[in-house]
């Protein structure tokens, strides 16, 4: 069997799980090599993890992405570069039902453009293809043999599409213009290092924290696990002894059922899997096997070496003594991550204990090689956290403007948005121009002075309450942005299931019945049009409240003014528990219909009592009736309890409406007026 011996290779991706493993190995093992690692730094990859090989003299790292062709070029002239292990990909399946075009981008172009520099170049003597089992799409459950190489390629999801389409262009490379090239596809891997957006990582993680481990669907898929070193001595053995043109699979026949890998997890930390385990909706698509014949490359010498207990328990360690190795996952740990994806989103910088020795942004440990400047942001010496941006319409508006000053507080880069809801053009100009990461929409019709308003300017209420919000909406959905669209719970009414003092709330699901007026009828349309959204948080504010006592919006100021007030318990929203919350949505990349109140109800007469207790001792008031009100309004009025249950459930510590109003409102306002 004939070998192959290369000298300067070009190792994209280098900085992320599987490639850092391969390219410490090969660091490590042939230290006549001269190994190059292209890299962006995106959010799953990190240079820690290239620590094994920074004072390697044959070792170099290169910030750069794999879509300039310029980079790339120069690199393979410069460099000298005869053989390329492209592994350079984003490879999150959720991640690309999210924001498929990003995976195109980075996997089919990001492709093409090293395949055409190898042409134009012609010094390439092997070009090995990382690509997926994904391609082959399903197994059958009751299959005994694994689809082979020549297996019929048929993905079902975004990411193994494009990792398909790549594959087409190496072969195409290949036979057009001779290129050396090879193909690998693999089944999944796991071990240190790895960002724990992906399986095994994310419940490790779960686990060491005490929170339950997500299981999409039921659980009865079924999966292959190869442990890291084992994959780069797979790579290894390709390298070294792989004939061009061919494809080879690398993989187990040892499968495990998704949610046995859970229970090994379980068992690992001592927890107990009936109350550990969580089953959460499935995926758009969810393969229920991958099962891959792997003899062809055990003809090339190499075999699986660690049990999947010893490579489980050896990742188990590794993430305890490295809790922080990825800095703030949180977001990646949601069990449907797809908010890193996003444009604009997490890059990785270089901090202080990343440079190189003589601390500048030279990423070369040989001082003779040519070096290649990387350029380092002013925010690099700061320790590295999510590079969140908004872009908040609305800024004018109570809600827009309170938004904004938290993100002033929290330290989040933030923009106003310029363009009109209902201008199409105007809204991809600011999408252009500021480069979010989420979209916050504020901006709505709600009245002058009050609901009334919307009576007599009926298409002006609909042109920015449905037009514009779907419009933003659509937008944003093209981009891949995430949109947090502040609406209404103002759109039921009590009613025989609902009764009043029931204690039994409307949740998300139920359908709207409250239509007394046109506002609450427009928002209820656009809430019901906007589920055929995914890119899209609705949050249902009931009757808003703040600690700003002078805001003539704030429903304690309005009610504390009124000459008579009607005496109802409803829902109702404390903007200073909840904005912020908000912000915690957008970065857990939560969706859908979310009843965003605090838990429980409050009546006029609750509130008015603790205005008078806490601010004003000589505060009196006069009630009237729904009836009697409803001669001097114009439109009726919605009174209704949300069921608060599901935002509950994801924070906790939310305090339900009377022990908010106290601890956020009236407390600290208490303080002020005794000052």
């Amino acid at each position: 069997m004939a070998t192959y011996t290369p000298k300067n290779i070009l190792i994209t991706g280098a900085a992320g799980f599987i490639a850092s493993h391969v390219a410490n190995r090969l660091i490590r093992n042939y230290p006549d090599y001269k190994i190059v690692v292209l890299d962006k730094l995106d959010y799953c990859s990190n240079f820690k993890n290239l620590i094994p090989s920074r004072s390697s003299p044959n070792f170099k790292f290169v910030k750069g992405d794999i879509a300039s062709a310029d980079l790339v070029n120069f690199l393979l002239i410069t460099e000298s570069i005869d053989t390329i292990m492209h592994f350079a990909a984003q490879t999150h399946v959720d991640n690309s039902f999210g924001n498929s075009f990003e995976f195109t981008k980075n996997n089919i172009y990001g492709t093409h453009v090293l395949l055409e520099a190898c042409k134009v170049t012609g010094q390439i003597r092997r070009f090995i293809h990382v690509s997926t089992d994904e391609v082959y799409g399903e197994t059958d459950e009751d299959a005994v043999v694994g689809n082979h190489e020549a297996s019929q390629l048929l993905p079902t999801n975004p990411y193994s599409a494009t990792k398909a389409g790549a594959e087409m262009l190496v072969m195409a490379y290949g036979r057009s213009y001779g290129l050396p090239v090879i193909t690998t596809r693999g089944n999944n891997v796991y071990g240190p290092n790895q960002f724990p957006e992906k399986l095994i990582p994310k419940f490790i993680l779960l686990a060491m924290r005490g929170k339950p481990l997500p299981i999409h669907g039921d659980g009865s898929n079924v999966r292959s696990y190869l442990y890291c070193e084992d994959v780069a001595e797979a790579f290894e053995v390709i390298l070294h002894r792989g004939e061009v043109g061919h494809v080879y699979n690398i993989g187990t026949k040892k499968e495990r059922r998704v949610i046995d890998v859970a229970k090994d997890i379980c068992k690992l930390f001592s927890m107990d899997p009936e109350t550990s385990i969580k089953l959460v909706e499935n995926r758009p698509f969810n393969d229920q096997r991958y099962f891959l014949d792997d003899q062809k490359l055990k003809n090339l010498g190499w075999s699986e070496r660690t049990t999947w207990e010893e490579g489980l328990k050896k990742t188990m360690e590794w993430y305890i003594n490295n809790p922080d190795w990825w800095g703030d996952v949180a977001g990646a740990l949601l069990p449907h991550p797809r908010m890193l994806m996003m444009p604009g989103g997490i890059e990785r910088h270089f901090d202080g204990s990343e440079k190189c020795n003589d601390g500048s942004s030279h990423f070369s440990s040989n001082s003779n090689q040519t070096r290649m400047v990387v350029p380092v942001t002013k925010s690099s010496s700061s320790p590295r956290k999510p590079s969140f941006k908004f872009l908040i319409y609305g800024r004018t508006g109570w809600i827009g403007g309170l938004l904004g000053k938290l993100c002033d507080k929290q330290g989040i880069s933030h923009e106003y948005g310029r363009g009109r809801l209902e201008d199409r053009s105007q809204l991809l100009a600011d999408i252009q121009n500021v480069k979010p990461t989420h979209v916050f929409n504020a901006a709505g019709v709600t009245g002058r002075p009050n609901v009334d308003w919307c009576e007599t300017h009926k298409t002006e209420t609909i042109r920015t309450n449905v037009a514009g919000t779907l419009n933003l909406a659509d937008v944003c959905r093209e981009h891949g942005l995430l949109m947090m669209n502040f609406a209404t719970g103002c759109i039921f009414e009590y009613d025989a299931a609902h009764s009043e003092g029931s204690g039994i709330g409307f949740k998300e699901e139920d359908k709207p019945n409250f239509i007394g007026s046109f506002y609450s009828k427009t928002k209820a349309m656009v809430e019901e049009l906007l589920k055929e959204y995914d890119n899209v948080c609705t949050l249902r504010v009931r009757m808003p409240i703040s600690s700003d006592l002078s805001n003539p919006r704030n429903f304690i100021t309005k009610i504390s003014r009124y000459n008579k007030v009607v005496n109802i318990p409803n829902s109702m929203t404390i903007l200073d528990e909840l904005l912020p919350i908000s912000i915690e949505m957008a970065k857990r990349n939560l969706r859908g219909i979310w009843n965003f109140t605090n838990p429980g109800v409050v009546s006029h007469n609750e509130i008015l009592e603790m205005y008078k207790q806490y601010i004003d001792p000589g505060f009196k008031w006069v009630n009237f009736t729904l009836e009697e009100q409803a001669k001097v309004i114009v439109a009726p009025r919605s009174n209704n309890e949300l069921d608060a249950s599901k935002l509950k459930n994801e924070f906790p510590e939310l305090l339900p409406i009377k022990e908010s109003l106290i601890k956020y409102v009236f407390e600290p306002n208490e303080k002020n007026s005794a000052e």
